[in-house]
């Protein structure tokens, strides 16, 4: 038996999004115009063509009742998600920069769940339009442009809790502000102002204007789309410009609640969260690892096509490398400034190891999560307690407050529903041709939204060589890695659809 959906308020925000996707395909129209490049009446079309997809699902689907329950919440931010794919790839495909349907779609799924993936290989040759088309499908799918809906839903008559709820990274969502949209508000003020404070640092630092506000959306994204082949790795001249990069992807893989304080002057409440400290001392201590590794121990056998670190002789050199590509892929940004496979087998396992980590709860990073972590472990060390004192009721605690049993339950089986996908990605994706440490690094990478890889989708390399059925099945993984499973999920599930 059928669920009895509110179907008109689904389509009815499906349309909103659609408009505003438009718009943001608009803004991206002026830097072709300026570079005078053809592409910029696919650019302008695909603009055209979104918002009147998105008008006629508005105004073709007028519902009684503006009440979103818990199931259309789940709904709207999966099909959002996937309606801003199939429109986000029109630039793509009309201006005939990407003729394939599956590279458009990858490449744009990739982009709005922060991935990082490309199927490119000349960017440099890409139309600047394109290219800012690219990263702005990051920066919009980095806070989620359900909550910037959300914030304009009042104006709208809809009321938006469950779309949070549902759409807010990590575990739970805290709340900076007792009224949901004026905390959506808040998180993108945040969010825009971290985005220009980066844009100006970097210009200031020595990139041009276009690369400096392409490269700070898809940091604050923690996307990793670059305008430059290489990466970040083309300023490797300008060590300034890296640790720009490398703060503000610390920043942007930081709980927006506790940036927020930091922000109100309540650096305090920063550094007494247990996932800061792990996030920040972790961060460090990993670094310096691989920075030791690099200096005493790299393979010499090894040759790297973008930076040997030593070869300028530098310590600094080796430490902003490692530094640079930890917080790169434990935010899940993606962003290369070396090859971190080049370096040597025990680092490329370490870095294997932090495609599972992920940045912290409440950021726009992608992977498990740091917090989801702390709580695994906590729970498995009380079973030792537990063994010897059966009888004792010891809770999981976290900032020193108890965390509730269906909590603990539900991170749980995030995690183990997680790395069963993993496991069965990874064989299908040797299925589709890949070899077996590629799929691993393939499935690894999307599911996690990280970008980078290992073998043949290393740092650098890219997606291009898979073939259709593979990049369609990454694309899957990006979507699901993004929503953080359940969300989508859910939706396969026989009970989700019967009736209460």
């Amino acid at each position: 038996m059928t669920s009895s959906l509110n179907t008109k308020i689904i389509f009815r925000f499906l349309g909103i999004t659609a408009v505003l996707n438009g718009i943001f395909m608009f803004i991206a129209y002026p830097f072709s115009v300026f570079h005078n490049e053809d592409a910029k009446w696919g650019i302008l079309n695909a603009g055209i063509v979104t918002i009147i997809i998105g008008l006629l699902l508005y105004f073709l689907n007028k519902p009684k009742s503006t009440n979103i329950k818990k199931k259309e919440g789940y709904l709207i931010v999966s099909l959002g998600w996937l309606i801003l794919s199939l429109t986000g790839m029109l630039p793509y495909l009309l201006s005939g920069t990407i003729p394939s349907v599956a590279d458009a779609f990858f490449e744009t799924i990739s982009g709005y769940s922060t991935t990082g993936s490309s199927i490119l290989t000349d960017i440099e040759s890409m139309p600047k339009g394109i290219l800012f088309w690219r990263s702005a499908t990051h920066w919009i799918g980095g806070m989620g442009i359900i909550v910037l809906t959300v914030a304009i839903l009042p104006l709208l008559g809809i009321g938006g809790m469950q779309l949070f709820m549902a759409e807010a990274p990590g575990p739970s969502a805290d709340k900076l502000h007792p009224r949901i949209t004026d905390t959506a508000k808040r998180l993108y003020l945040i969010y825009i102002a971290l985005t220009f404070a980066q844009f100006f640092l970097l210009k200031v630092a020595g990139m041009t204007w276009f690369d400096a506000i392409n490269h700070a959306m898809a940091t604050m994204s923690t996307g990793g789309f670059s305008t430059k082949n290489t990466s970040v790795a083309f300023y490797n001249n300008l060590p300034l410009v890296q640790y720009i990069i490398i703060f503000f992807m610390f920043v942007a893989g930081t709980n927006f609640v506790l940036t927020y304080f930091a922000l109100k002057g309540k650096v305090r409440r920063v550094f007494e969260s247990e996932e800061f400290k792990y996030y920040f001392f972790g961060i460090i201590g990993v670094s310096m690892l691989i920075a030791i590794i690099i200096i005493f121990f790299q393979d010499p056998n090894l040759q790297t096509t973008i930076v040997h670190p030593m070869v300028y002789g530098k310590v600094e050199s080796a430490i902003r490398h490692s530094l640079f590509m930890v917080i790169s892929v434990v935010t899940t940004t993606g962003f290369v400034s070396a090859d971190f496979t080049m370096w040597n087998f025990f680092a490329t396992g370490i870095f294997f190891a932090l495609f599972f980590t992920g940045g912290s709860a409440g950021s726009t990073s992608g992977g498990i999560k740091i917090v989801r972590h702390i709580v695994m472990l906590k729970s498995s060390f009380l079973e030792f307690k537990k063994a010897l004192h059966p009888n004792a009721i010891i809770p999981v605690r976290l900032d020193g407050k108890s965390v509730p049993p269906t909590i603990v339950f539900n991170i749980l089986s995030f995690f183990i529903i997680y790395m069963l996908i993993f496991v069965l990605a990874s064989v299908i994706l040797t299925l589709f041709g890949l070899d077996f440490m590629s799929a691993l690094g393939a499935a690894a990478s999307s599911l996690g939204n990280i970008g980078p890889a290992i073998e043949s989708v290393s740092p650098v390399n890219s997606y291009a060589h898979l073939s259709d059925a593979a990049k369609w099945f990454c694309s899957f993984l990006m979507l699901i890695g993004r929503l953080e499973l359940f969300t989508v999920l859910i939706l396969f599930t026989p009970f989700f659809w019967r009736k209460n």
